[in-house]
């Protein structure tokens, strides 16, 4: 493997709280060497032989620990044609990640170790590192649970029935209690099917204009604050996947005072667009939990101020175009995230004063990591050269993806934080 120099670059590091001008030197997947500077001049390099050396210039970008997506679905196996581990992994390192954890809710179902295996196997050439998600329940129906020990065994990083809420507590606290032992953290999607009269859309004004029965806050709100008290109970770490609602961040916000081990985890789209986005985009707005009212937005955001909500991860949810260009009641709900998250990201929250940059890379990257137990990433000397190099106020259009699917309703859209190269296990996998 060559060395790889990157010169002239800003690094941030959200886990020292460190930043400042400096050049890297990689060697053999891993940063060799830290020179911090005052500005401008060139890296001296030692006896680094030039001749088989990769010089990247980042002039003018930040250097930061690679992302960290924590909820991706890459449809593989079993829905290929939406998205393999090839095509996401791709699109995962265009979007400067260079860490995702892949959910269950492919065909077959990942709650057996062979398939969560095969997974793993096929993943380890790919350009970015995948991690796999075991269901809770066999078949994702709720009723039985997993083989949890012998799916931990075989590399499971968590436990979620993601798409698919949990509505028999009982089964859930012994899920909980056992995922304590493991060490492992239960992810849950929060919507009670009592207060789904149609899926996708918010229950609100924009339901109303098209006619359609849509969401309720309460169908998210009645399951997080029942699981919070089993948290409490079971000593679990619980993550509360894609947060939508203004009373469930205000009830995380309440766990964390309890003492519970419970987060939250924003997409970008939950903290961008509102319930008027589906009336715009159409099925490219229509998602699981949905879109709700700028209170909800404004929530959100004030829970990622205050560290409330710990995380953010795009819930990438890839769908072929002739599955979204059904009528609303029958397309498939979900976008893609993985390309635009970033952007977003300071779009929505840094350029508007709300988090720091340093902020939005430790809920991107660090959080995440810590949470479901990974490394997070570091720039410093001996840590694993996983990087992204971007620049904040650089804008580019997102005009095309290379994720097989293009379900989004930033499709078109003019975005900040351009992104120059991605690195994982210190090759370049994005330029």
């Amino acid at each position: 493997m060559k060395d790889l120099e990157i010169r002239n670059g800003y690094i941030m590091d959200p886990v020292s709280r460190t930043e400042g001008f400096a050049d890297l030197l990689i060697r053999d997947g891993r940063i060799a060497r830290v020179i911090k500077k005052n500005g401008g001049f060139v890296m001296n390099s030692g006896n680094t032989d030039h001749g088989s050396t990769e010089v990247v210039d980042a002039s003018g970008c930040v250097i930061a620990p690679g992302l960290v997506d924590v909820h991706v679905h890459f449809r593989d196996p079993g829905f290929v044609w939406k998205e393999d581990l090839q095509s996401g992994s791709a699109a995962a390192a265009k979007g400067g990640v260079t860490s995702v954890v892949c959910m269950a809710n492919t065909n077959p179902v990942v709650d057996e170790p062979e398939v969560l295996q095969d997974i793993l196997e096929r993943a380890e050439d790919l350009p970015v590192r995948i991690y796999q998600a075991s269901a809770v329940t066999r078949g994702l129906k709720g009723k039985q649970l997993v083989a949890m020990e012998d799916m931990a065994a075989a590399g499971a990083v968590c436990f979620t029935d993601d798409g698919m809420p949990l509505i028999d507590e009982h089964l859930l606290l012994e899920a909980m209690e056992r995922a304590a032992k493991l060490h492992l953290p239960v992810s849950l999607h929060e919507e009670h099917p009592m207060f789904v009269k149609e899926a996708g859309v918010h229950a609100g004004e924009a339901a109303a204009i098209l006619g359609y029965g849509g969401a309720f806050a309460e169908a998210e709100d009645i399951l997080v604050a029942r699981d919070i008290v089993l948290a409490l109970k079971s000593g679990a770490r619980v993550c509360i996947q894609h947060i939508s609602s203004a009373r469930s961040v205000e009830l995380v916000r309440l766990a964390k005072k309890w003492g519970a081990d419970v987060h939250a985890e924003a997409t970008p789209h939950h903290f961008t667009l509102t319930q008027d986005a589906v009336i715009k985009y159409g099925t490219n707005a229509r998602m699981n939990p949905p879109l709700r009212t700028e209170q909800d937005r404004e929530a959100i955001i004030e829970g990622l101020k205050d560290g409330t909500i710990d995380l953010i991860a795009t819930d990438h949810a890839p769908h072929s175009a002739e599955e979204k260009e059904k009528a609303l009641p029958e397309a498939p709900s979900g976008i893609i995230g993985l390309e635009t998250s970033l952007a977003l990201g300071i779009k929505s929250l840094v350029l508007p004063g709300h988090l720091s940059l340093m902020q939005l890379l430790s809920k991107m990257s660090e959080m995440p990591a810590r949470i479901y137990g990974l490394e997070p990433g570091q720039i410093c000397e001996g840590s694993e050269a996983d990087l992204v190099i971007f620049s904040e106020t650089e804008t580019w259009k997102a005009d095309r993806f290379v994720s097989r699917a293009s379900n989004s309703p930033f499709l078109g859209w003019t975005l900040p934080g351009k992104i120059h190269a991605v690195i994982c296990r210190g090759k370049i996998v994005y330029r």
